[in-house]
């Protein structure tokens, strides 16, 4: 029976000591100084009555007796520990006002990277390194890229990239910041009007290029239209020409044959009178014509 009393009571003093005892009891041997961790990409840095005690960089658990000396069981209560984040970052300046060379007022966005190189320089040279970056990268662009031209300004930005990364770097680690990638990512116009003018004038120019293609399409077909006509009128007049010679050889073929000829220029008499559409009157042969009119003068004959 006791057994089973005792085994729940381990359990609890188990968890009590793994959930509360031990984080307490390392927590507090952490404020004496005698021991810290470093985490992957970060950088501690220990200062006691405003005097750099120790630096630790690499990732690990560290004894700080063993690592910066007696100091470390003051620094925690009389000093202080900073740590920085080691790690490549990233910042984007948005339209820095740039003029270019023809006096059009032009804005550029600018990427890049940094990451602290130098922690004590970063600490204690400037206020707000971060900031002062972003102002140097800024005058930067003002500086390396006025007045250039603005077909330049608008293709060449690994150029101005270039550029603008050598004008910042040597100021910058003088910061601690370490300068990386430099990237110019947009070039725009800043007036709002010029730009409306731009797309104005883009536009007429589409209208007037779609227009010419038209007019040049009609061009084409008219060209091709004629062409057709007039070949087509060669040929017609070639046959027209050709016509009455090839009538005339099948006429003669016909008039060879005498009956066939009267036949044929009977059938096209008759064909020509229908055609006319006039009133035909039919007559007697001659010589009963003749008798008719006799008989209307002088009476019968016997």
């Amino acid at each position: 029976m006791s057994a089973w009393i005792g085994f729940p009571t381990a359990a609890a003093a188990t968890f009590i000591a793994l959930w509360a005892v031990v984080p307490l009891t390392l927590l507090l041997l952490q404020r004496l100084g005698l021991y810290t961790i470093v985490q992957e990409g970060t950088c501690q840095v220990f200062v006691l009555f405003g005097r750099v005690v120790g630096i630790l960089n690499e990732p690990g658990l560290h004894f700080l007796p063993l690592s910066i000396g007696l100091p470390a069981f003051l620094v925690m209560w009389l000093g202080r520990r900073e740590v920085l984040d080691m790690r490549l970052d990233q910042q984007y300046l948005r339209s820095n006002p740039v003029n270019s060379e023809e006096g059009a007022p032009m804005g550029v966005g600018i990427w890049y990277e940094m990451y602290i190189s130098q922690p004590l320089a970063y600490l204690f040279r400037n206020a707000d390194p971060r900031g002062s970056l972003a102002a140097n990268v800024s005058n930067a662009v003002v500086r390396s890229l006025s007045n250039m031209p603005l077909e330049q300004m608008l293709i060449n930005r690994h150029g101005m990239s270039k550029a603008v990364r050598e004008e910042v770097s040597p100021r910058s680690h003088e910061w601690g910041y370490k300068l990386g990638s430099v990237y110019i990512r947009k070039v725009h116009f800043r007036d709002a009007g010029m730009t409306r003018h731009i797309q104005e004038k883009v536009v007429n120019r589409l209208r007037q290029v779609t227009s010419a293609i038209k007019q040049d399409g009609a061009n084409q077909v008219n060209i091709i239209t004629s062409t057709a006509e007039r070949l087509a009128a060669i040929e017609f007049a070639k046959a027209g020409a050709t016509r009455p010679q090839i009538v005339g050889q099948a006429i003669q073929v016909i008039a060879a044959d005498r009956e066939v000829a009267d036949a044929l220029f009977e059938i096209l008499e008759v064909q020509q009178l229908l055609a006319s559409k006039g009133q035909l009157t039919l007559l007697p042969p001659h010589d009963e014509l003749l008798k008719s009119l006799i008989a209307a003068r002088h009476g019968p004959q016997p």
